[in-house]
């Protein structure tokens, strides 16, 4: 699946705003600056408050059971962004399309950005891409960008190895009878 820089960097602000906290304005300002979120201008609690609501409507698209369902969800959100289509070159970056408005809060600029990131997966047939990590507890989400759409963890290096740590601990447990990491030979 080819996805361009603009929509992957989107897709992963998009992520990372799902799982993250924000739990104040300064967690708000660190995310906006982790992305380099351009024309924010000062963030106050009525941003932190709207930005965390389009977290919960990017969490329904994640959660949807289907096509359409996240389809209804995206139309309604991009829509209710005012999402306006327009090439920029800013900050040195080469020619890209920002769907938000000149002037749009930050709540809306992720909105159109995010919303119209996830349609194109959506667009693509590869809605099934939006996953959320299997590890028992974890439940973070994730885009899965690997070829064969095998991805099971949010981050391969914590939940996927401790699972398969766990998995081996166990099979050594069962598989020599003793549990003590031995070779199982006597000495």
């Amino acid at each position: 699946m080819l996805i361009n820089h603009d929509t992957r960097f989107t897709l992963e602000a998009v992520v990372d705003l799902l799982n993250r906290e924000l739990d104040g304005l300064a967690a708000l300002r660190d995310f906006v600056a982790r992305h380099a979120i351009s024309g924010t201008g000062a963030l106050h609690e009525p941003d932190l408050a709207a930005v965390r609501a389009v977290r919960d409507r990017f969490a329904q698209v994640f959660d949807s059971r289907d096509a359409r369902e996240a389809a209804e969800l995206l139309n309604a959100l991009v829509a209710e962004a005012g999402t306006t289509p327009r090439l920029t070159d800013h900050d040195g970056h080469d020619w890209h399309v920002h769907y938000f408005a000149p002037g749009a809060s930050l709540a809306e600029h992720l909105a159109a950005d995010g919303g119209m990131a996830l349609s194109f997966l959506l667009v693509a047939g590869e809605l099934e891409r939006l996953r959320r990590c299997d590890a028992p507890g974890c439940g973070r989400a994730f885009v899965d960008l690997s070829r064969n759409r095998s991805r099971r963890y949010c981050d391969g290096r914590t939940c996927g190895n401790r699972l398969h740590v766990a998995a081996y601990r166990a099979r050594r447990r069962g598989g020599d009878g003793g549990g003590d990491g031995g070779s199982g030979t006597a000495g």
